[in-house]
């Protein structure tokens, strides 16, 4: 008895996705709603669940094929996985485009008859490891993101970051020679480029800029982080102060937080704040909801939880909808000064960059202080220069006196 494996529902108007990767190889044994597959749609990577328990059975799409929601795209057979022969896989065309997984990945898991998940396999690929010189700790000898990172740090033996797509290298390059890849863009990167584009082709895109100086919040995290860390069971970061700030300036200036739909505005009364973090294919924006309900800890668990399912591909599609205002943190990256693009349909995004030590005139003299420069990009379209420059203001007055986010000032 055969069971089809179909594409399961993606969410709202997602029709299609990439198939990223085949987790199970045929003939191997599957149990129920265990992962066989990951799917690449235009905003997060999703896992296909067996729908039965059995044997895998023949794979009708390569990867790299785009596939429909609800097509089948392989088959579970009835038994165990020992003594049931291997069915062949669907032939590649010839014309096809190569899959975005490079020929070193596939070359170490075929070689290994290993089987990675999607955040392993591009930790993998962007460290340079050869998955078959790692024990797994994972279920069944499984590699997991610890065990690649240990090997890093242990100086495990590097595979090469990258071969030619159209013809094998060869065993030695010559000096000086030089070289291209070819790779098609993922899903996910098509649409961050489609998106970033629409918003400047559409948006009156303009940036004011500010510095803060960050003692106080310093001083702050560093006199109750330990406190706040065993009463809540997270750390207290720089994230919650800015949100926070963030929501106060957003309340005094409703245009910040407001979306344009056609020829009416949409003010929102609470604020859904998108949280730019780095997924292995690229940018993604969660959402954390009603920020301007939520305590210090809340929005540092919040943020904490989202930031460790973008690493892992964990994030859903829900927790990318919606939106009304973006934080994006360059600095952790070593970012001095940025102009952020806004995150349509909304009007503004705040960017943060990386904290140093420089010279500023306090009463007369000449002090060293730790000073961030802000920026906020966001839609002339609907807000004012005056309303920009006011919030951005607001935020670096309550982070360089947090007493303003308790007396709501």
């Amino acid at each position: 008895m055969s069971t089809e494996v179909k594409v399961p529902t993606l969410g709202e108007s997602i029709t299609e996705a990439t198939l990223g990767q085949w987790l199970k190889k045929p003939g191997e044994a599957v149990a129920a709603d265990e992962p066989i597959a990951s799917l690449e749609t235009d905003k997060v990577a999703v896992e296909v669940p067996a729908p039965a328990a059995g044997v895998m059975g023949a794979l009708l799409v390569n990867e790299g094929d785009t596939v429909n929601v609800g097509a089948v795209i392989a088959m579970i057979e009835a038994g165990s996985g020992t003594t049931v022969a291997a069915p062949v896989a669907a032939p590649t065309p010839a014309a096809a485009p190569a899959p975005v997984a490079s020929t070193v990945e596939a070359t170490h898991a075929a070689s290994a008859d290993l089987t990675l998940s999607p955040a392993v396999r591009r930790l993998v690929l962007e460290l340079g490891i050869d998955p078959t010189k790692v024990k797994g700790s994972g279920k069944d000898g499984r590699l997991t993101k610890e065990d690649v990172l240990a090997a890093a740090k242990g100086g495990a033996p590097a595979a090469p970051a990258t071969a030619p797509a159209a013809s094998p290298a060869p065993a030695a390059a010559a000096t000086g020679e030089r070289r291209e890849e070819r790779v098609k863009m993922t899903r996910l990167r098509q649409t961050i480029a489609k998106r970033l584009k629409d918003a400047q082709n559409t948006a009156a895109l303009l940036t004011t800029f500010n510095d803060v100086d960050m003692s106080a919040v310093m001083e702050a995290r560093n006199r109750y982080k330990d406190s706040f860390e065993k009463k809540h069971g997270v750390k207290l970061g720089f994230m919650s102060f800015f949100a926070k700030a963030a929501c106060l300036a957003l309340k005094d200036f409703p245009a910040v937080n407001a979306q344009i739909q056609g020829d009416e505005i949409i003010y929102h009364d609470y604020v859904d704040l998108s949280v730019a973090v780095s997924a292995p294919n690229g940018l993604v924006v969660p959402v954390v909801r009603n920020v301007e309900q939520m305590g210090f800890a809340d929005i540092e668990k919040a943020i904490g939880d989202l930031g460790k399912r973008a690493k892992d591909g964990a994030l859903t599609m829900e927790d990318m909808a919606g939106g009304t205002f973006t934080i994006s943190n360059g600095g952790i990256f070593g970012g001095l000064m940025s102009t952020p693009i806004i995150n349509p349909p909304q009007s503004a995004v705040l960017g943060l960059h990386r904290i140093e030590d420089r010279p500023v005139v306090r009463d007369g003299q000449i002090v060293i202080r730790p000073m961030m420069y802000l920026a906020l990009s966001y839609d002339h379209r609907i807000i004012d220069g005056r309303e920009a420059v006011t919030a951005l203001k607001t935020i670096k007055e309550a982070i360089e006196d947090p007493t303003r986010l308790l007396i709501d000032l």
